[in-house]
C-alpha cells in the first residue's frame, strides 16, 4: 500500500471519530497525491475535514468540501420535491444507500453523494419519467433492468428503483428481496413513505456492497459507511437475525471479514491486518468508489465462463459482439419479446459502440488480455 492511501486511511478515521490528526504523522504529505486517491473514492470533503481540524490549509480540498456539502443540500431539495410528488399522487417510495447514511456522519460533506437512489412502486413508473422530463432530466435509461436514471446538469442525478437487486446480481439475493415490500416498515410522518428496520438496511448496504466487490469492486466509501452506521446502530442490532439472512443470500463470510477490516482501520483496534485480509482490503484500494472498469470485464468474463463453459477470449469477444438470450433477459428485455428485432439492435449497438465509444472498445480488450487467467487463455 503507497503512502497516499495510509495517508488517506488515518485521516478519514480521524473525521469520522472526530479527533485531529497528530501533527507528526501529518508531515510531509504530498497534498496532490492525497487529494487523487481521495477523490477516487469520493472521500475528498471527509479528508478536507480532518485536515482543517489540524490547521492544514488546500486550497483544492477546501473547493473539494464546499462542492459536496453544495451538491448534497442540492440533491436533498431535489429529492424532497421528488417525494412530495409521490405523496400527492399516492406512489409508495424509500430513500436507499448514501441518502439515508449521509445524515449519520458529523459533517454534511463528509459523505460525498453520487446520486439518489429510490425505490419506488413500479406501477407508477411511467408517471415518475413524466415528472422528471417536466422538470428538465434527460432519460438516460428506462425500462431496462432494475433502474431508470434520470440525470440533470450540473449534479443532479437520480436512479429509481423498481427492484433493489437486477436479474444479473445473485440469485440468491434476489430471491431474499423479491418480495420486497413485506419487508418495509410505514413512516410514521408521511403517507407513503417506507423504510427498512435497523437490521434489514444493514443487511441490504452489505449486500450492494457484495455485488459490487465480486463484480466491478467496490471502493473504501462503502467500508466507511458500514463502520459510520454501525457505530450508532451497531449495540443494538439484533445479530443473530443479520447473520440468518446473511447465510441465507451466502454473504456472511464477505459480512464478517469486511467488517472485521474497516473495524481495524477506523475503530482504534491496533491489530495487525492479517494477509488475507490485505488481499481483501487491496481490491477496495484498487476500486475507487464504485469499482474500475477492468475488476468489471474481468468479473464479467469469469462469470460468463462459469455459466457456459466457454473459456476462451474469441468466446468472450463473440459474446460482448453478439450477445446471448440470458444477456437479452436482463439488460434488454424489449428485444426480448420482440426477437425479430434483435439483429437491429445487435448492429446498432456495435456501430454506436465503433463510433462514439471506440476507448472503452479499447480498454475492454487491454482489460481481457489482463484478466485472461480469470477464465482461461
Amino acid at each position: 500500500m503507497n503512502r497516499e492511501l495510509y495517508d488517506l486511511i488515518y485521516l478519514c478515521r480521524c473525521s469520522v471519530n472526530g479527533e485531529v490528526p497528530e501533527e507528526s504523522r501529518i508531515a510531509g504529505i504530498d497534498t496532490d497525491k492525497l487529494y487523487s486517491a481521495a477523490k477516487a473514492h469520493a472521500l475528498i470533503g471527509m479528508v478536507a475535514c480532518a485536515l482543517e481540524s489540524a490547521g492544514v490549509g488546500n486550497d483544492k480540498f477546501a473547493e473539494g468540501r464546499e462542492m459536496a456539502a453544495r451538491k448534497n443540500l442540492f440533491l436533498d431539495a431535489e429529492r424532497n420535491k421528488l417525494l412530495s410528488f409521490c405523496e400527492e399522487n399516492g406512489i409508495w417510495y424509500m430513500p436507499l444507500k448514501g441518502s439515508v447514511i449521509k445524515d449519520i456522519y458529523p459533517d454534511i460533506c463528509m459523505r460525498q453523494m453520487s446520486d439518489n437512489d429510490i425505490l419506488f412502486d413500479s406501477d407508477h413508473r411511467l408517471e415518475i419519467k413524466k415528472y422528471f422530463k417536466s422538470r428538465g432530466y434527460t432519460v438516460k435509461k428506462f425500462g431496462d433492468g432494475n433502474h431508470d436514471i434520470y440525470e440533470k446538469p450540473p449534479v443532479l442525478n437520480f436512479e429509481m428503483h423498481v427492484s433493489l437487486f437486477g436479474r444479473s446480481c445473485d440469485r440468491k439475493i434476489t430471491e431474499h428481496y423479491r418480495d420486497i415490500k413485506l419487508m418495509l416498515i410505514k413512516d410514521p410522518d408521511n403517507g407513503y413513505g417506507y423504510h427498512f428496520s435497523d437490521e434489514d438496511f444493514y443487511v441490504y448496504i452489505v449486500a450492494h456492497e457484495y455485488r459490487h466487490f465480486v463484480g466491478g469492486g467496490i471502493g473504501l466509501r462503502s467500508l466507511i459507511d458500514r463502520y459510520v452506521y454501525l457505530q450508532k446502530y451497531g449495540k443494538t442490532l439484533a445479530w443473530d437475525r443479520i447473520e440468518a439472512e446473511c447465510t441465507e443470500m451466502g454473504i456472511s463470510d464477505f459480512e464478517a471479514q469486511s467488517r472485521s477490516i474497516f473495524e481495524k482501520l477506523f475503530g482504534g483496534k491496533d491489530e495487525e491486518i492479517s494477509e488475507e485480509d490485505m488481499q481483501m482490503l487491496e481490491l477496495y484500494l484498487s476500486s475507487g468508489a464504485s469499482g474500475v472498469f477492468r475488476n468489471y470485464v474481468i468479473s464479467n468474463r469469469r462469470k460468463f465462463a462459469e455459466r457456459t463453459g466457454k473459456k476462451s477470449r474469441f468466446s468472450y469477444i463473440m459474446y460482448r459482439i453478439f450477445p446471448d438470450r440470458e444477456w437479452f433477459e436482463t439488460f434488454k428485455p424489449f428485444y426480448n419479446r420482440h426477437p425479430y428485432l434483435k439483429p437491429f439492435y445487435v448492429s446498432f449497438r456495435f456501430f454506436r459502440k465503433l463510433l462514439f465509444r471506440n476507448k472503452n472498445i479499447a480498454a475492454e480488450i487491454r482489460a481481457i488480455n489482463v484478466g485472461k487467467t480469470a477464465a482461461g487463455k
